[in-house]
C-alpha cells in the first residue's frame, strides 16, 4: 500500500489512494484483522507530477503575501510541502517495516499520511478558488532531501522530518494563518487552522516513537537528538519558537534550543 503510494505521480491521484488504503488499514484494526506488515521496495524517489518544475532554493522566486499572486505562491508552497509529507509518512512505513516495531507505528504514520493528504486536497481547491492549481508555480527541489539523508536510519529520519521539519510548521503557521485573515480569505484561514491542529498530532508522533526507540538502545534522548540533527539536518534551527505547541508535541526546550542559530558550537574544518 505504502509503495503504490510512493510509485503514483498525480497529486490527486497519489492522495486519493493514501486516503484509500488509510481507510482499509482503519477498517481492518476496527475489525480486529489488523493487515499483516510485509516488506517493500520503496523507490528511491517517490513519482512525481511533470509540474511543478522544481527549483533550487537560490532559484525560487520571492513570495510577496501582501498581494493576491504572492498569497496564491504561498498557498503552492505549502502544497508543496503537503504533498511531500504524503509521500515522507509513507516512505517510513515502506522504508523501515523490517524493523520490529508495534502495531502503533503503523497506526500512527498512516493516520499522519491521511491527514497529510486532506490537508494537501484542502490547499488545491483553495488554489484552484484563487483561479491556480498545484503546478502553476514553481517549487522547492530540495523537500526530500531529508528522507534520502536518512534512507538508512529511522532514528534520524524520525529526529529530522516530524521533530524539526514538521516542528517548525508550528512556528510559522499562526503567521500564515494572520495574513490570510488580515486578507479577508477565510478558505486558506480555514485550511490553514486544520492543519496547524493535526501537524501537532504529527510532530508528537515522531517524538513518541523516538522515545521508543531510544529506550529499546539504552539512549539518552535528547544528546542523542542533538547528535542526530547535526548529522542530517543542514543548518540550524531559526527561532522564534512555538514553545507552547512544540511542549504539546512533546519537544521540550533543552531538544531545540541548543540547536538554535547562535548556540551551534564550530565545526572543526
Amino acid at each position: 500500500m505504502a509503495e503504490e503510494v510512493l510509485r503514483t505521480a498525480d497529486g490527486r491521484a497519489k492522495t486519493a489512494l493514501s486516503r484509500a488504503h488509510a481507510a482499509s488499514w482503519r477498517a481492518a484494526r476496527a475489525a480486529g484483522k489488523p493487515l499483516p506488515v510485509g516488506t517493500a521496495t520503496p523507490p528511491d524517489r517517490p513519482a512525481r507530477p511533470a509540474a511543478p518544475e522544481l527549483l533550487a532554493p537560490r532559484d525560487m522566486p520571492r513570495r510577496r503575501p501582501g498581494t493576491p499572486a504572492g498569497r496564491t505562491a504561498l498557498l503552492h508552497a505549502v502544497a508543496h510541502i503537503e504533498l511531500n509529507a504524503v509521500d515522507l509518512h509513507w516512505d517510513i512505513i515502506a522504508r523501515f517495516s523490517h524493523v520490529p516495531l508495534p502495531i502503533g507505528f503503523f497506526d500512527d504514520w498512516v493516520k499522519a499520511a491521511d491527514e497529510e493528504s486532506k490537508h494537501f486536497n484542502l490547499l488545491c481547491d483553495c488554489l484552484e478558488a484563487a483561479g491556480s492549481h498545484y503546478g502553476a508555480l514553481p517549487a522547492h527541489a530540495g523537500m526530500w532531501r531529508a528522507a534520502e539523508d536518512t534512507v538508512d536510519d529511522l532514528m534520524g529520519r524520525l529526529a529530522v522530518v516530524p521533530m524539526v521539519l514538521e516542528a517548525r510548521g508550528l512556528d510559522v503557521t499562526p503567521g500564515m494563518i494572520d495574513i490570510f485573515r488580515n486578507a479577508g480569505e477565510d478558505g486558506p484561514v480555514a485550511a490553514l487552522e486544520t492543519i496547524y491542529a493535526e501537524e501537532v498530532h504529527h510532530v508528537a508522533y515522531g517524538a513518541k516513537w523516538f522515545h521508543f526507540l531510544c529506550g529499546r538502545h539504552d539512549l539518552d534522548p535528547t544528546e542523542t537528538f542533538h547528535g542526530l540533527v547535526r548529522r542530517y539536518f543542514h543548518g540550524a534551527l531559526k527561532p522564534p519558537f512555538n514553545e507552547e505547541k512544540r511542549a504539546e508535541a512533546g519537544l521540550p526546550p533543552d531538544f531545540y534550543w541548543p540547536l538554535a542559530e547562535g548556540n551551534l558550537p564550530e565545526v572543526p574544518s
